[in-house]
């Protein structure tokens, strides 16, 4: 049987319980079906030694419901990053980092040969040199080492602090601070902080998504991946309904990130080759990255999605083989109501704003997938006069849920309640 460690090897597993009690909370052990009960303890525990300050749990009966409470603008920081921070390590792993930094500590440049060597001779510890190269070259990714090629040779030395000024640490100090509450990629402004002993005192954010916190290795990875221009293999699975669902396997063309500015919600735009049109995966939804091969004539793919993003009214590319177009006649009292019409303005995606009569108003337009309107379109009913649509589909929807939304409220088709 497995002992408990506080420690992970990977977060992939973790971040799905983090989110579950963050997100959704108040579940208990019976809800949590996708692993055994064991797992189940063994991740609260987890989450319990990195958070203890934000848990939050009550009883049901004999049931224990446990949750996440993190209020944005009361803290200064992420405590999600802690999750990072809890990664393992072999024996290996904290003696190499001794050992490499104690024998470059000189200002010496030496091969992995020789440091292999250093280490038997000054340590009496025998390490293989594969193990000292790989650990040098993961110190050098990270910027504690660098590294310099002398004909077939590549020697390893420890990178220099640049010395900066008061006013300048002080500057850069700021920075961090509102870097690491903010960013996208805000852990490492966070580990500095922590390393400098810094706190802020200067920065909240008062509609702060700490969840998204959980999704900056993935994010990474995909930012790498653009910024080099090539393929990735994600690892899809919906957080939705039956939690056995098997993971897809997708092979895309990674072109952009969009972040909804009403939920937070962060989406990956790809371009699928085998099916040849553009689609939306969410960030949550995406548990494993992998980069592939370059793309070739990657700037045409993004050309395509800059032609079709004017044609979506959200993030949705289905349907694109028609347009859905949508007309909405509308009662706007003048001049009363003039924020209506600045609504449509900032609000309709390009749509063609109409002036009928005195108070009467037409807008227009078309779309890929007119069902993103629906929630918006809805904010103004009461206005609405008229719908129209080429997609009967629509104009279903909108008159069932018009008139169940008129049953809920007991109004009759006279507007009487």
């Amino acid at each position: 049987m497995s002992e408990f460690q506080e420690l992970i090897k990977s977060i992939s597993k973790s971040r799905e319980y983090v989110r579950d009690f963050y997100i959704y909370g108040f579940k208990s052990r019976e809800d949590f079906d996708r692993k055994s009960p064991r797992t189940y303890d063994n991740e609260r525990r987890r989450i319990e030694s990195w958070l203890a300050p934000h848990i939050r749990s009550e009883y049901n009966g004999p049931v224990k419901n446990v949750s996440l409470s993190l209020n944005s603008n009361m803290l200064s920081y992420n405590p999600l990053y802690r999750v990072f921070e809890a990664k393992s390590f072999t024996d290996n792993d904290i003696l190499l980092h001794f050992y490499l930094l104690g024998i470059l500590q000189d200002g010496g440049h030496m091969t992995a040969d020789e440091l292999t060597d250093e280490i038997l001779s000054r340590f009496e510890t025998d390490i293989e040199v594969q193990l000292v190269r790989k650990k040098a070259n993961e110190y050098v990714a990270e910027g504690i080492l660098c590294s310099e090629k002398q004909g077939k040779k590549l020697y390893y030395f420890i990178s220099q602090d640049k010395q900066l000024s008061e006013q300048a640490t002080l500057a850069l100090d700021t920075a961090i601070s509102f870097y690491q509450l903010d960013s996208p990629v805000g852990f490492p402004g966070y580990s500095l902080m922590r390393r400098r002993g810094l706190s802020n005192d200067l920065f909240t954010v008062k509609h702060g998504y700490f969840v998204h916190a959980l999704e900056e290795e993935i994010l990474l990875k995909l930012l790498i991946a653009m910024r080099e221009k090539r393929e990735v293999h994600l690892t899809v699975q919906s957080n939705k309904g039956n939690s056995q669902r098997k993971p897809q396997n997708i092979a895309a063309f990674p072109l952009k990130i969009f972040v909804s500015t009403r939920t937070g919600r962060r989406f990956l735009c790809i371009y699928l080759p085998q099916k040849k049109r553009l689609t939306t995966v969410r960030l949550d939804h995406i548990k494993e990255v992998s980069s592939g091969e370059e793309i070739q004539d990657y700037h045409n793919y993004q050309d395509i999605l800059v032609r079709n993003l004017p044609k979506c009214f959200g993030l949705s590319f289905s349907g694109s083989q028609h347009m859905d177009t949508i007309k909405l006649t509308l009662s706007i009292m003048e001049p009363q109501e003039k924020f209506i019409l600045r609504r449509l303005e900032t609000e309709g995606r390009g749509g063609i704003i109409t002036r009928i009569t005195d108070n009467t108003y037409t807008y227009e337009i078309s779309v890929f997938d007119g069902n993103e309107m629906m929630p918006w379109i809805k904010t103004f009913i009461g206005r609405i006069i008229s719908f129209e649509s080429n997609n009967e589909g629509l104009q279903t929807k909108y008159q069932r849920d018009l008139a169940q939304m008129m049953r809920m409220y007991r109004i009759s088709d006279t507007g009487e309640e």
